[in-house]
């Protein structure tokens, strides 16, 4: 029997750093087409400050307009801060709160205003939150594979924050490559290491590239026993502190042939991807 690979499509991450807004009816006219493909998850928008990023003010509206009567995919939004995550557990239709949990201090402060140890606090107040909602929350490590930053990093410091998470009752930790600085040894090493260690959390790989390092990426993690993955069609969006303009989101079709390649099970139904792809297309060209 084919292993299951869950897919995790993140519009959200393709959309939040264009300027140019795009209208919340073309918002949900994307997002319809993605819940027929068959993803596990659909990261489709966040509950942050509309100052710090506006393309999102409509994530409430968008959800409104979805329907979700014929898909299995389910929804994760993004959250920044407990205010976040008390306007995201008002909503019946969303399974997961993401949380961004930067290992980077200065990484944490520009993108959430908090240093680390004040993120520890509001990290277990999403996940008290979340239980009382019956929602889920996916911590994504970010700066996981190191920063550009001259903050210390190295494997055992990724391993202290994995077992410190734990222990607060985090079930979900996706390791997260914000400015495409990792590469194939230290994503086998990191997954190869954590994977089994802690049984008792689902590990996924939030993985950034270049149009010509994505296979060394998503293969390390792949034959590391990584079974959950992000990615974005065509790659579009990714970090915009990633100075370098060709670092995107892992392009989800290149994932996707990886899978057939291995024989591994994706569910993803071709046709709807293909529309999807075309409608990404006619989307991104316009408002990029």
């Amino acid at each position: 029997m084919a292993e299951k690979i869950k897919i995790i499509e993140c519009p959200r991450d393709a959309m939040q750093g264009i300027k140019d807004f795009i209208p919340t009816e073309k918002k949900v006219q994307y997002i319809q087409s993605l819940l027929r493909c068959g993803f596990d998850t659909i990261d489709f928008g966040s509950f942050v400050s509309p100052k710090a990023i506006p393309q999102m003010v409509d994530t409430a509206e968008v959800l409104s307009k979805l329907d979700l009567s014929t898909t299995e995919s389910k929804l994760l939004a993004i959250i920044a801060n407990v205010r976040g995550a008390n306007d995201a557990v008002q909503h019946n239709e969303i399974d997961y709160l993401g949380y961004p949990f930067s290992i980077s201090e200065n990484f944490q402060m520009r993108n959430t205003h908090k240093t680390i140890a004040q993120s520890v606090e509001t990290l277990q107040e999403i996940l008290n939150l979340a239980d009382k909602a019956n929602k889920e929350v996916v911590a994504y490590l970010s700066m996981g594979f190191g920063n550009p930053y001259g903050d210390p990093w190295n494997v055992e410091i990724v391993g202290e924050w994995t077992e410190k998470l734990s222990h607060m009752g985090v079930k979900i930790l996706s390791l997260s490559d914000t400015v495409g600085t990792s590469n194939p040894e230290t994503i086998n090493y990191l997954y190869s290491n954590l994977i089994p260690k802690y049984p008792d959390i689902e590990f996924g790989a939030h993985l950034h590239t270049t149009p010509t390092t994505w296979y060394e990426k998503v293969d390390a993690a792949y034959k590391a026993g990584c079974r959950r993955f992000d990615g974005a069609i065509q790659g579009f969006g990714g970090c915009p502190m990633a100075k370098d303009e060709l670092t995107g989101n892992m392009p989800t079709e290149r994932m996707l042939s990886y899978f057939t390649t291995a024989k591994a099970d994706t569910n993803i139904k071709t046709m709807s991807f293909e529309a999807s792809h075309n409608e990404a297309t006619k989307i991104f060209t316009k408002y990029h």
